[in-house]
């Protein structure tokens, strides 16, 4: 920590300087993007398991509003962007951490140029946003799949039956 602030916090990138810091990172640089909003197991496999497909790994989160257009739920998310952002942030697998707020990261991926696009089991590569972006720069997408099934929306289903 320095002056009170932890250093994961550096880690925290507006999206409007995405790709200055992007430049400075390890190639090949791996991006990823989700909502993140309860932090479980299958969420930091997934998240090691992506960063080492490359030399860094970037994480964009939905912001608050974001997330309710995805129709999880009226209490979603339960932890705001502040909150998820710091959590994956303080992750050692992951190099820096940005936001959208549109209904897909299209804009970001386009600015980031990442070298390696990757979502969860759960999207078909043909599905994944940016694929075609990243394709054509000479990319790879990757759809992983689940180590451990897990989801915060199962997760919550559980917690309200306590």
């Amino acid at each position: 920590m320095h002056g009170g602030v932890p250093g994961f916090e550096a880690k925290l990138c507006p999206p409007d300087r995405l790709a200055t810091r992007v430049a400075a990172l390890a190639a090949p640089v791996v991006f990823t993007n989700g909502c993140f909003d309860i932090l479980h197991r299958g969420h930091v496999t997934y998240l090691a398991q992506a960063r080492s497909l490359g030399g860094a790994l970037v994480v964009a989160l939905n912001t608050d509003a974001s997330v309710r257009r995805l129709g999880k739920g009226d209490e979603r998310p339960v932890n705001a962007l502040a909150d998820r952002a710091a959590v994956i942030a303080a992750l050692e697998s992951v190099s820096l951490v940005t936001w959208f707020d549109s209904d897909t990261p299209l804009d970001l991926i386009v600015a980031c140029r990442p070298d390696v696009l990757v979502k969860g089991g759960d999207w078909p590569v043909e599905r994944i946003v940016g694929a075609a972006e990243v394709l054509a720069r000479g990319g790879r997408v990757e759809s992983l799949a689940f180590e451990h099934e897990r989801s915060t929306t199962a997760l919550l289903t559980k917690i309200r039956r306590l």
